[in-house]
């Protein structure tokens, strides 16, 4: 089993006074960085997923802006690897699922933003290829949703999504509990 850390959309537009602007970011940052130095300090394959938008009327993840640069505080070091994606799925047209394969992951921890896009899409892709499959709750983050006339609570959204990644695509715990 060799296990690796996966950090997707970990980027500064996300944060306050960043164009998409989530709830908790902040505090699952602080988790994320507990994870990520766990792995450093074990020599563990960590992959960084960073979005640069490319579609046209894209408001966030502008490409060569601060807003798309992965937040400092978990900034790749040398020898990590950085997969640069332009859809939800971080494995859509990058090289994630070859690199895994090629440093022989077969378990992934991930941790990052925005739960509702691109970490359900990475973890549902991931455990299809074959991969086992940790969510790390409180190191993700979300932003209120609407449908119709109704609002969803970021942490109501996040509790549907973390519910429905927990069993058929893996376990789904709190850093905490991860790091036991």
């Amino acid at each position: 089993m060799t296990q690796a850390l996966l950090l997707i959309d970990i980027q500064n537009d996300y944060f306050p006074g960043g164009a998409m602007e989530l709830v908790g970011a902040e505090a699952a940052l602080m988790q994320a960085d507990k994870v990520l130095q766990h792995f450093r300090q074990r020599g563990l394959p960590v992959f960084h997923v960073q979005h640069i938008a490319k579609r046209a009327g894209a408001t966030f993840f502008l490409p060569d802006t601060h807003g798309a640069s992965i937040h400092r505080a978990v900034h790749p070091i040398d020898g990590e690897h950085l997969i640069v994606k332009h859809f939800t799925n971080s494995f859509r047209q990058t090289d994630l699922l070859e690199k895994l394969r090629n440093a022989q992951v077969t378990d992934l921890v991930v941790a990052g933003m925005m739960t509702q896009q691109c970490v359900d899409t990475a973890v549902r892709a991931a455990t299809d290829f074959g991969f086992a499959c940790t969510t790390l709750s409180d190191a993700c983050a979300t932003r209120d949703l609407s449908y119709g006339d109704k609002t969803v609570a970021a942490a109501d959204v996040q509790t549907a999504y973390m519910a429905s990644l927990n069993g058929p695509f893996g376990k789904v715990l709190t850093t905490a509990e991860w790091l036991g």
